[in-house]
């Protein structure tokens, strides 16, 4: 297990009617608040105008940027920028899914410097060592955009999706209410919670030594969202599952199960292709890829780790075949994306084509290798997006 260093400043108001709170904390950061939000969602549900009123009673200057989209864009990043900048703001408030909390990342870092916010991202990126403060509201669980240091921008003129981690753009308070996503549909939810078990997987399918009680911790948050998400689908309003959702969501990400660990992730960079290219939901795109990388991964070597997912997570007979298990864990997980959930299986169903793996390889490779849970190499990635068809 390597050296780490765990810090965590986000504040975070979880639970029902937390909002009375807002407008002491935004203050404590200044009068001049930019709030950020996507295609209106937030209007017909009833918290804008909840938000707005707790603003106005604190007595702060209020500025508005609507219209983020889902795998936000550098336009959207640009445009917060200048307004961040015109406006002297001294608070972003960002409402909504991590497509506007990602967006509004970038634009508190791209208020404090002079070149355009893209330059953040990509091999030559440049340093983020300042931000505006960041305060958030959750409406849907499953980035965990709300308590981590990352973030992913899309620009449709070159076709790229990045991501960036920064210490600065972390938020600085975070309301997370699980009644904020009782209104998610049954899509969005299932996207989300692929999304979360992704982040786990992620860390959890690595070839780091590792600590027993973080594997304890990644196990039951796994339980905990193949149990829950299944019930917030049939049920929306149910607070237990939505609550169970929204945590996980958060701790799968915030950088507390990666202590020590230093494995690059894989799906992730696979799947940034397909939404970069297609538009696709992320968590959709995660869900087709992570059972077929982990069937592509399988052998010898890596065999005790997938005997104690499926054992520890699906809870599949410890006493067969190390081999039986392994396949199994796929078999159950692929179910649960697949039937449970109600989500496409296949890139065929989606619209994604063949012609344009080895582009989508290759950027996917953009840095060399992905050095992950098994190194993969363009050619690899290509064989990935095969199985997926």
């Amino acid at each position: 297990m390597n050296n780490f260093v765990y810090d965590i400043p986000t504040k975070v108001y979880f639970g029902k009617d937390q909002l009375s709170n807002l407008g002491s904390e935004l203050k404590s950061f200044g009068n001049r608040v930019l709030l950020t939000y996507g295609g209106g969602s937030i209007k017909r549900m009833g918290l804008y105008d909840k938000v707005v009123e707790e603003i106005r009673k604190a007595g702060l200057e209020l500025f508005e940027l609507s219209g983020i989209e889902p795998n936000p864009r550098i336009g959207s990043v640009r445009e917060g920028v200048r307004i961040c900048k015109t406006e002297k703001i001294d608070v972003v408030l960002a409402v909504g899914g991590g497509s506007t909390l990602d967006a509004a990342k970038f634009m508190c870092a791209g208020a404090h410097v002079d070149h355009d916010p893209w330059e953040f991202f990509g091999a030559n990126a440049k340093p983020i060592e300042t931000a505006l403060p960041l305060v958030t509201i959750l409406t849907l669980s499953a980035t965990g955009s709300e308590m981590d240091t990352a973030g992913v921008i899309s620009n449709p003129e070159t076709e790229d999706k990045l991501g960036r981690l920064a210490g600065p753009i972390r938020p600085r308070v975070s309301f997370l209410d699980p009644t904020l996503t009782y209104s998610v549909n049954a899509y969005q939810t299932a996207c989300g919670s692929a999304d979360i078990l992704s982040h786990l997987m992620e860390v959890y399918f690595d070839t780091e030594q590792g600590m027993d009680m973080i594997d304890g911790f990644m196990e039951g948050m796994l339980r905990a969202v193949i149990k829950y998400a299944p019930i917030a689908i049939a049920e929306p309003e149910n607070y237990e599952a939505r609550a169970n959702l929204m945590w996980a969501s958060s701790w799968a990400i915030n950088g507390f199960i990666a202590c020590g660990r230093q494995c690059d992730w894989s799906c992730h960079p696979m799947e940034h292709e397909l939404s970069a290219t297609y538009d696709i939901t992320h968590g959709l795109g995660l869900a087709i890829l992570t059972p077929r990388w982990l069937e592509y991964c399988l052998d010898e070597v890596r065999l005790p780790r997938y005997v104690q997912f499926g054992v520890n997570v699906f809870g599949i007979d410890k006493n067969l075949e190390p081999m039986e298990i392994a396949k199994e864990s796929i078999k159950r997980l692929s179910d649960f994306f697949f039937k449970d959930l109600g989500l496409k299986s296949n890139f065929t169903e989606i619209g994604i084509k063949a012609e344009d793996f080895a582009m989508m390889a290759a950027k996917a490779c953009r840095d060399g290798n992905i050095n992950g849970f098994k190194t993969l190499s363009a050619a690899d990635v290509e064989k990935i997006y095969e199985m997926c068809l």
